[in-house]
């Protein structure tokens, strides 16, 4: 019974805030690691393209949006498709997109982005 306390003691201290203070703080690790590393192939990607890794923060909203649902309409279509051009997945550059809009929207002082021209 005393180990059995103990180890309960030792349980309670090791979940309580005493040793790291992060309640209510993101647990990041319950992202899943896939949607995390298909974004990033996607940027790579972008970034080599667009030879600037924030030229998106350019773009129009809207540009995101169709693109996104661009994206969503052909991963429905074939959801192991990729993109002609990239040759990644659709359902990739629809996270990226998706990715993009929730950074653009979270800044409601900032309605629209620049409009890039080449």
């Amino acid at each position: 019974m005393k180990a059995s306390l103990m180890k309960y003691m030792h349980e309670l201290k090791v979940n309580s805030q005493e040793a790291k203070a992060d309640s209510g703080k993101l647990r990041l690790t319950l992202v899943p690691r896939a949607i995390i590393r298909a974004i990033a192939e996607i940027r790579m990607y972008g970034t080599k393209k667009y030879h600037d890794p924030d030229n998106w923060k350019l773009v129009k909203k809207e540009r995101y949006r169709d693109a996104a649902f661009r994206h969503f309409l052909s991963y429905l279509d074939e959801p192991k498709g990729v993109d002609e051009e990239s040759g990644l997945p659709h359902l990739w550059h629809l996270a990226c997109n998706i990715a993009f809009l929730c950074e653009l929207e979270a800044k409601p002082d900032e309605d629209e982005a620049c409009e890039i021209t080449d």
